[in-house]
C-alpha cells in the first residue's frame, strides 16, 4: 500500500506544478521602469510601484543607460510579459505611460501629486502591512468609470487587463489581503490611485464578517493626457488639450495609409532585387566553375615543382657572391668555387671559361713563356726546354699555387730627382732619416744596400755562365 500511495503523491504533486505553470502563464505580468534621468523620489515610487504589482513583476529589474524601449519589447515576448508602466521626469512635471504589449495602445499620465509608502506608513497610528500580503495579487475596484466617452472605457479596460481576474465562486478570502482602488472625477478629470491592506475578521459566534482595510502606499493623482495607437507610434486616438475636425482627422488617416502602399511597394521592388543579385550571383559562380575546371586540366602539366624554386633561390645567392668576388679580386672565380653562379661572358672573347693571362716577353713565343707540354712523335710528352742555372721570375711579393709566399713587401726605391716624396711634396733641406739598425743617415744607407745587391747579382751571374760552359764541355 505505501508503494501506490507514493506513486500517486508523485501524480498529484506533477499535476499541481503544471496547474500552476497554466495559471501563471494565463495572468497578466508587468516591466515597471523608467526612461531617462530621474531623482531619488522617482525612483522610489518606481520601487513602491513594483510592490503593488506583485507577484507578477519583475521586481530587481536593471535598466542601463543604453538600453532603448525596443530591448524591452523584444525581451518581453518570450518571457510573458502584457504590460509596461513607464516612468519619466521633465523639468516641469513627471509622465507615466501604461503600454499594452505588443501593439498597444499606450495610454499618457501627467503625475500630479504623489506620495511614497514610507510617507503614508509614518502618518498611521498602526500600520497593516506585512510580508506575507505580497504572495497574492492585489483586487482591483473601479470607481466611476462608466461614464460616456471612448477614452474612459479604453482606460477601465486598461486598468483591468493588468490585473488577474477573480471568480467570485472559486475565490478564497485567504487569499484576498491587498487592494488596488481607482477613483474617476469627471469634473476635473483625475484619477485617484490608492493602495490598501484588508483583513477579513469574523464579527462574535455569528456568520457575517467584518473588513478592515488600512492604506499602505504609495498615493497618485493622474491625468490623462493622449492615447496613442501603438506603442511609441501611431494615429493619436484622444488628445486632452488639442483637438481636430473630422476631416483633419481623415486627412491624417489618409496620408498615413499612403505611407504604407509605399513601404509595402518598397519592400516589394527590394525583393526582386535580391532575388535577382542572387540568380546573377549564381551563374557568375557556375561560370567560374567551369573556367576554373577547364584551365586546371591545361595547367596540370605546366605545373612546377616545388624544388625548383628553392634551386632558384640558391642560384641567386651564388650569383650575387660571384659578382661579389669579381668586384674585389678583380678575377673571374673558380668553377669550384660558387657552382650555382653563371659565368660573364665577353661579345668578343671566346665562350669557354675565362683564363688567366700573362704578359709574354719579346724574345718568347707563346708556348714557351707558359711551358705547355708538346707531343713527341713516340708518344712521349716532354716539357718546355729550360736552360741549366736559370731561375723562374716570379712577380714579387705574389704567391703562385703550391709554394710559400715570398717575403712580403714593396721593394724601395730611390729617391727622386729634385728632392720630391712620392706624393709630389718637395722635401725640406736637413731632414735625417733612421736605417733599420736605429741610426740616423742622410740618404747613404739605401745608396750602399743598393750598390751591395747589385754586386752579389754580379757574382751568381758569372757563377752560372761557367757551370752552363762546363756542362757544354762535358757534353761535346
Amino acid at each position: 500500500m505505501g508503494k501506490s500511495k507514493s506513486k500517486n503523491q508523485k501524480k498529484s504533486r506533477v499535476e499541481a506544478h503544471r496547474a500552476a505553470e497554466e495559471t501563471y502563464r494565463s495572468v497578466p505580468h508587468s516591466f515597471v521602469f523608467h526612461r531617462g534621468r530621474v531623482g531619488k523620489n522617482v525612483a522610489q515610487l518606481i520601487t513602491d510601484v513594483r510592490r503593488v504589482m506583485e507577484p507578477f513583476t519583475a521586481e530587481h529589474l536593471k535598466v542601463r543607460k543604453k538600453n532603448v524601449l525596443k530591448d524591452f519589447v523584444a525581451v518581453a515576448g518570450p518571457i510573458g510579459v502584457t504590460h509596461f508602466i513607464i516612468f519619466s521626469k521633465t523639468p516641469s512635471s513627471i509622465t507615466m505611460r501604461l503600454a499594452r504589449l505588443p501593439k498597444g495602445p499606450m495610454l499618457y499620465f501627467k503625475v500630479l501629486k504623489y506620495t511614497l509608502v514610507k510617507d503614508v506608513v509614518s502618518s498611521l497610528k498602526k500600520h497593516r502591512m506585512h510580508g506575507q500580503q505580497f504572495t497574492h495579487h492585489p483586487l482591483l475596484i473601479l470607481n466611476n468609470f462608466g461614464s460616456d466617452g471612448m477614452h474612459i472605457k479604453l482606460m477601465a479596460t486598461m486598468f483591468q487587463n493588468m490585473f488577474p481576474s477573480i471568480n467570485v465562486h472559486k475565490v478564497s478570502l485567504n487569499t484576498i489581503k491587498r487592494c488596488v482602488l481607482l477613483n474617476y472625477k469627471p469634473e476635473t478629470q483625475e484619477i485617484e490611485f490608492r493602495h490598501y491592506s484588508l483583513k477579513v475578521v469574523p464579527v462574535g459566534m455569528s456568520r457575517g464578517l467584518k473588513l478592515l482595510c488600512a492604506q499602505i502606499g504609495p498615493r497618485m493623482t493622474l491625468q490623462l493626457i493622449k492615447i496613442q495607437d501603438g506603442i511609441s507610434s501611431g494615429n493619436i486616438m484622444y488628445h486632452a488639450t488639442i483637438f481636430k475636425t473630422e476631416e483633419e482627422i481623415q486627412e491624417i488617416l489618409q496620408r498615413k495609409e499612403d505611407e504604407l502602399k509605399n513601404k509595402q511597394e518598397r519592400r516589394k521592388k527590394q525583393e526582386l532585387n535580391v532575388a535577382q543579385k542572387k540568380l546573377k550571383k549564381e551563374a557568375h559562380k557556375k561560370k567560374c566553375l567551369a573556367g576554373i575546371k577547364s584551365e586546371g586540366d591545361d595547367k596540370d602539366s605546366e605545373v612546377e615543382d616545388p624544388g625548383t624554386q628553392d634551386e632558384r633561390a640558391a642560384a641567386a645567392e651564388s650569383d650575387d657572391e660571384a659578382e661579389y668576388y669579381r668586384q674585389a679580386v678583380g678575377e673571374e672565380p673558380d668553377e669550384d668555387m660558387f657552382p650555382g653562379a653563371k659565368r660573364r661572358r665577353s661579345k668578343d672573347g671566346p665562350q669557354g671559361p675565362a683564363k688567366k693571362m700573362r704578359k709574354l716577353s719579346a724574345n718568347k713565343t707563346f708556348g714557351q713563356d707558359k711551358g705547355i707540354r708538346r707531343s713527341v712523335p713516340g708518344g712521349h710528352k716532354d716539357k718546355a726546354a729550360k736552360k741549366f742555372g736559370e731561375r723562374q721570375k716570379k712577380p714579387f711579393g705574389k704567391k703562385t699555387f703550391g709554394e710559400k709566399p715570398s717575403p712580403g713587401g714593396k721593394p724601395f726605391k730611390k729617391q727622386q730627382q729634385g728632392g720630391e716624396n712620392r706624393f709630389g711634396s718637395k722635401k725640406k733641406r736637413g731632414d735625417n732619416k733612421r736605417t733599420f739598425s736605429g741610426k740616423l743617415n742622410k740618404g747613404q744607407a739605401f745608396q750602399r744596400n743598393s750598390q751591395k745587391s747589385k754586386a752579389t747579382a754580379n757574382k751568381k751571374s758569372d757563377r752560372g755562365a761557367k757551370q752552363s760552359s762546363k756542362h757544354k764541355k762535358k757534353k761535346g
